[in-house]
């Protein structure tokens, strides 16, 4: 990601950025991968004016075990305060999870318990806590295939580099589309645990499967993993598509099969499923002003239009196999750096930016008392109408603010009618962005001054 990131820069703002450089020691920002932080982060020293995009500890949200920890933990914690309806809902939006080696014996009754009382076979899903891309992923419904995984090199408890894994129970009635399993990739940033503050993104994509679901074939990865690096290893793949479809198509057609309110209510759901868990981690991060995060949310719908938390990705992949996937890459990439404000020249009371809106400040962000949608995840992604509203507005007040500190300078308070300060470099720069509105990639920049 890091080499792509790069050459998307280097192309897209350096010709329109001369002075910009590419450097290891001067920087505004450090776009790295989340291994770095603990290998070098202790050796680098950041300024009040530099940031990174991860937080010291992601891992609290990103590793599957620490994250099903940390959910149970803020349950506990809710049912202390009295707030026990909260407390019940925490846990309904991850599936059931065991940590395994170490809650092997828990998982085994729990494992028994079903087998006892139904004449069906629970599907169980095993996954290595610290891989992605699907990887080190099986299914089962036979104890004696953990028994097996036991005895391999994949489970040694004498072994320091053996693999934890997670163990939930598999969602084997998924929503389908065409007969095909999906899931849905959502782009959340985060810029403070303390308060926690995050932006949800309104263009997603669902990820589909290229084989027709089958519960029973437990063993076609194809069939049960919508994870990109699997599918497109499939005979079946489609390059061209990508085996995606974006988030408005997808949310329109929900919405013709099952209606606005059932597809609403389903969203709104995501969204709240999304919030709680940033709210699980929020004691376990250690926030810094100088840090934000873009988190790549896996969630699944069943069939009966529950969505679910399958991962949290701290690096979510910007590398795109289509042309649409590209752009949409680029866009959040472009939103997230403006959100950083590196100019200091936003209110900090902006509640959309770009394709971002502001859910979390503190507390729920509420949307307007007219707004027919309980979440804006899915709705029309207006971020080249927004952007143009937001440079407009911001090249007024700044140049506002300059001629009130020049009437204060002058003592007169009249504006010396030949000044040639901020106020003019304001309008030219909303007459640049209007100009080069044309494609998604400049908008990164378009708050820049002409001081940088």
């Amino acid at each position: 990601m890091s080499e792509y990131f790069r050459k998307y820069i280097k192309k897209e703002h350096f010709p329109v950025h001369p002075q910009w450089k590419e450097s290891d020691d001067d920087f505004d920002i450090i776009w790295t991968e989340k291994e770095w932080i603990s290998d070098m982060l202790d050796h680098c020293h950041l300024t009040n004016g530099q940031k990174l995009n991860h937080f010291r500890n992601y891992y609290e949200l990103c590793r599957k075990d620490l994250l099903i920890k940390n959910i149970k933990k803020y349950k506990k914690q809710l049912e202390k305060e009295g707030k026990i309806e909260e407390a019940q809902q925490q846990l309904t939006f991850v599936p059931l999870t065991y940590l395994l080696p170490s809650e092997y014996s828990i998982f085994f009754e729990e494992f028994k318990k079903h087998n006892a009382q139904s004449d069906s076979k629970l599907c169980w899903i095993m996954k290595p806590i610290g891989k992605a891309q699907g990887k080190g992923i099986f299914i089962f419904k036979n104890i004696k295939e953990i028994a097996q995984w036991k005895n391999t090199y994949r489970y040694n408890p004498d072994n320091p580099t053996a693999d934890p894994y997670v163990v939930q129970k598999y969602i084997n009635d998924p929503l389908l589309l065409g007969g095909k399993k999906f899931d849905l990739r959502i782009y959340v940033l985060c810029v403070s645990y303390s308060p926690l503050t995050c932006y949800l993104y309104r263009t997603g994509f669902a990820r589909f499967t290229h084989h027709r679901y089958d519960a029973d074939d437990i063993t076609n990865q194809y069939v049960h993993l919508t994870n990109v690096a699997i599918q497109k290893t499939s005979e079946n793949y489609d390059d061209k598509a990508g085996g995606k479809w974006f988030l408005q198509s997808l949310k329109l057609f929900l919405i013709a099969q099952y209606g606005p309110e059932k597809i609403s209510q389903c969203f709104y759901e995501i969204q709240q499923a999304i919030i709680k868990s940033l709210l699980s981690v929020q004691k376990q991060m250690m926030n810094d002003k100088r840090c934000f995060e873009l988190y790549g949310f896996d969630i699944l719908i069943d069939a009966n239009l529950k969505p679910w938390i399958l991962e949290v990705n701290g690096s979510p992949s910007m590398t795109a196999n289509t042309t649409l996937d590209n752009e949409l890459k680029l866009s959040v990439l472009d939103d997230t750096f403006t959100i950083q404000d590196m100019e200091k020249i936003l209110t900090g009371q902006e509640e959309q930016i770009g394709g971002f809106d502001l859910i979390y400040k503190g507390a729920p962000v509420k949307l307007p008392q007219n707004s027919t949608y309980s979440s804006l995840l899915g709705c029309q992604n207006n971020r080249q109408q927004q952007l143009k509203k937001l440079a407009k507005s911001t090249a007024i007040r700044l140049a506002q603010q300059y001629a009130e500190q020049q009437a204060r300078q002058n003592g007169d308070g009249k504006q010396r009618s030949n000044s040639k300060g901020p106020q003019n470099n304001a309008y030219g720069f909303v007459q640049d962005n209007r100009n080069n509105q044309q494609d998604i990639n400049q908008n990164s920049g378009q708050f820049k001054s002409d001081e940088e």
